[in-house]
């Protein structure tokens, strides 16, 4: 039990650390929209590596990327009223995959794994990627922190305190669009945003301070995961969605118990 779990318990620890900082800015800012439409959208990068016979973790961090610049743009000076042009972008990105891999020769097995994720096979590029990513977080969380929530706050206030919000704003996408690819094999595309919103919301009910809000999502995600892991094993049945149903059973938790309170 312990080889077959390892890797997962290594995806798991990794993912933590991307919930507690990207999902907590996902919060703060209310993008949670923005950043399904990333996860959804970026099906049209696996789609095309897939085509093309292109490595599926680079193309589809290309395209991220890119979704993400394209949604800063639209979405900078009124990131709440963009809900049309959103969901188009959604659409047209799963699209793009969709007919991609249609046009593609062969059969393709593991389209399914994009889609819900399977934490349970990891490959060791992924593991390396995340890791990765996981640094570029921290390091942009320790010196970006106060431009971050400058922006999150009141966008207005920070413009004409001389920061370049566009800029931040941006640059906070993409890190949110490296989140969400390294999260593909992982927990899926359809998963991944509920895993990165309830460990923070969750948070926020019960600290004030955003630097321990980052924590607490960061070890709840990972609690979460290990109990998933550990049901997914003792009833054998799916991983991801087992994670997934034991984060969404502390969130109905919480809600039923702040009501109640």
């Amino acid at each position: 039990m312990f080889e077959l779990m390892q890797t997962p318990v290594i995806a798991s620890l990794l993912l933590s650390v991307a919930i507690g900082i990207i999902g907590s800015f996902m919060l703060i800012n209310r993008s949670q929209f923005i950043a399904a439409a990333i996860a959804h959208g970026s099906y049209g990068g696996i789609g095309i590596a897939i085509y093309f016979g292109l490595s599926l973790l680079f193309t589809t961090t290309l395209f991220a990327i890119f979704l993400a610049l394209l949604l800063a743009w639209i979405t900078y000076r009124d990131r709440y009223r963009s809900d049309t042009l959103i969901g188009v972008i959604w659409a047209v990105g799963m699209s793009i995959g969709i007919i991609f891999v249609d046009l593609a020769p062969g059969y393709h097995p593991d389209m399914m794994s994009f889609l819900f994720g399977d934490i349970l096979m990891v490959p060791q590029a992924d593991i390396y990627f995340m890791a990765g990513v996981d640094l570029l977080l921290l390091i942009s969380v320790l010196f970006m922190l106060p431009r971050f929530l400058a922006i999150a706050y009141d966008m207005n206030f920070a413009l004409l305190n001389g920061l370049n919000t566009r800029a931040i704003y941006s640059y906070l996408l993409i890190l949110m669009a490296l989140t969400i690819v390294m999260s593909i094999r992982s927990v899926g595309l359809i998963l991944v945003i509920a895993l990165f919103s309830i460990p923070p919301f969750i948070a926020e009910k019960y600290v004030s301070d955003f630097r321990i809000m980052m924590l607490l999502s960061g070890f709840l995600g990972l609690l979460f995961s290990l109990i998933g892991l550990y049901f997914s094993y003792l009833f054998d049945i799916s991983a991801t969605a087992s994670i997934i149903l034991v984060a969404a059973t502390a969130f109905f938790g919480v809600i039923l118990f702040k009501k109640g309170a």
